[in-house]
Formats: C-alpha cells, sequence, structure tokens
C-alpha cells in the first residue's frame, strides 16, 4: 500500500471550507502525515478587477489580491486555531492563477503524496454533482484524491440512487 507522508488539502473558501480543512488535517493526523493547505486565487477574478479599472473605477489589482490574500491567511489561522493544530505544524501556499494547473504544480513541486478536496466548489449549482476544478483535478493528479462529502451532499447524493 502507498504511504501517505505529505497531505494537501485544497480549499476554495466555500461554504464547505471548514468541514475539507478538518477532514484533511483529521486524516493527516491519523496517518502520520504532514498537512499544508493550497488556496488559489483565480486570475479570472484578477481580470474581472482590471476591467473595472480600465473602466476608471478607483481599484487596484495589487491591492485586490493583498486583501484576498490576507482574508485567506486570517481565515485559515482561524481554522487552524478551531482544529487545535499548532500553526507551525501546518504548510500554507496561496496563489493567484488558474486553480487547476496552480494546485497540479503544487503537488508536483511539495512532492505531495495525497489531495483532499470537496466535491463542490464556489459555484455550488445544486445539479452538478462535481465542481469543474475538482473534476479536473481527480481526471489530472499524479497522486491519491480524495473527496470530501458533507453530510448535505452525502444525503443528496444518497437521494439520488434510489
Amino acid at each position: 500500500m502507498a504511504s501517505f507522508e505529505k497531505i494537501m488539502v485544497a480549499i476554495d473558501f466555500s461554504d464547505y471550507t471548514e468541514p475539507i480543512f478538518n477532514f484533511g488535517a483529521d486524516l493527516a493526523r491519523r496517518l502520520g502525515a504532514s498537512l499544508m493547505v493550497a488556496s488559489i486565487i483565480n486570475e479570472r477574478d484578477l481580470n474581472a478587477v482590471s476591467s473595472i479599472v480600465s473602466m476608471g473605477y478607483d481599484v487596484d489589482g495589487d491591492h485586490y489580491v493583498k486583501g484576498v490574500s490576507q482574508q485567506r491567511q486570517d481565515a485559515l489561522q482561524e481554522l487552524v486555531r478551531k482544529a487545535g493544530i499548532d500553526s507551525g505544524e501546518i504548510k500554507i501556499i496561496l496563489k493567484v492563477g488558474h486553480p487547476v494547473r496552480e494546485l497540479l504544480k503544487i503537488i508536483v513541486a511539495e512532492k505531495v503524496d495525497m489531495v483532499v478536496m470537496g466535491i463542490k466548489g464556489r459555484g455550488d449549482l445544486r445539479e452538478v454533482l462535481i465542481g469543474s476544478a475538482a473534476e479536473k483535478v481527480f481526471r489530472r493528479s499524479p497522486v491519491t484524491v480524495v473527496s470530501y462529502r458533507d453530510p448535505r451532499q452525502a444525503e443528496r447524493l444518497r437521494k439520488r440512487i434510489h
């Protein structure tokens, strides 16, 4: 059986972030693996800010990225604190780019053995069973990907089976 020494939790700060993080942290603890968290600020959002700037609005892409990065850092520190994890024991990576591409690059560069992510992203369309970013990572990842389902998602999927 494969050895899982480094687990990466990919989060997007949707409604599912906390349970996904907690699941990944618990899994890492049980397997004796190191834990890292990756979150990608979608370049599409940054492009939207640039479009607004070109219309004459006083918005700055750099300030947007710094603001979002700080919000995510603060939220992650709160998740780490709530989970009772020493912040020195977790590596946090925040990047700007295409989410799938950046997550795959991190998997390779950081020599990740397993990825934990949710099946839904920020879009959360009820009729979509799996988010497009998650589906692409599942298909392209060179390592094991564990898809977390919260109780609401699990129940909705169970009903679809009947």
